[in-house]
């Protein structure tokens, strides 16, 4: 399996501290910074865009981890590309030529990955699987941070997990929604590498470095 990854999501920072929030991110050993990019239609919530991914591009050299949590996507990922994301991960829900879209992605330099909602299918994803550089498991129904871990998506990640393996790939698996310390080992077990953490990183009682370090000490050893 590829390393542990820890990803802390920069939407559940302060945003008038967004710079320091970022640095101590960093210096805590975060991986990747992961972008929740929401547009109020695909989901609920409104979040952010193309400007603040330029912010966070300017404030960190850490790969960004870009989820388009967005209809259309392929109207957009140029423009992220652009600001400087590292990974763009679209949805199989809103992309009607999905390898179409991961190779458009390769296209503009990032690493491509693939995600799907709670309800749908791992199965969605096996055309794409042989394209990908990530796929990415909602463990949460998305649009709103903070919601409780559901863990039927363990099954869902064992099976991705085969699928890749099967493949010979070396794709990062990646794990979405309720992640603290009690649920990130589960999904390592079942074969993820990868962590999106909102809360349990940024609203850590001693603060983002201390959530981070104790993340990955979860599955330390």
């Amino acid at each position: 399996m590829n390393k542990l990854i820890i990803a802390p999501s920069i939407i559940a920072a302060d945003f008038t501290h967004l710079a320091d929030e970022i640095a101590a991110c960093e210096s805590a050993g975060a991986d990747w910074l992961h972008v929740d990019v929401m547009d109020g239609h695909f989901v609920p919530t409104i979040t952010i865009g193309p400007l603040f991914t330029e912010a966070c591009r300017r404030a960190s050299q850490l790969p960004l981890d870009v989820h388009l949590m967005i209809s259309d996507p392929d109207r957009y990922i140029e423009d992220f590309a652009k600001a400087g994301a590292s990974h763009l991960i679209v949805h199989v829900e809103t992309c009607p030529d999905l390898i179409g879209t991961i190779k458009k992605i390769k296209s503009l330099g990032c690493a491509a990955g693939a995600t799907l909602n709670p309800a749908t299918p791992a199965s969605s994803l096996d055309a794409a699987l042989p394209f990908v550089d990530q796929v990415l498991v909602m463990s949460v129904n998305p649009g709103y941070s903070g919601q409780a871990f559901m863990p039927e998506m363990i099954a869902k990640v064992e099976e991705i997990r085969n699928k890749l393996n099967a493949l010979r790939s070396n794709a990062h698996l990646e794990v979405d929604g309720g992640i603290t310390v009690n649920t990130l080992p589960l999904m390592y077990k079942a074969g993820a590498n990868a962590f999106v953490a909102g809360n349990a990183a940024f609203k850590h009682p001693q603060g983002v470095g201390q959530g981070i370090k104790s993340l990955r000490a979860s599955v330390a050893g």
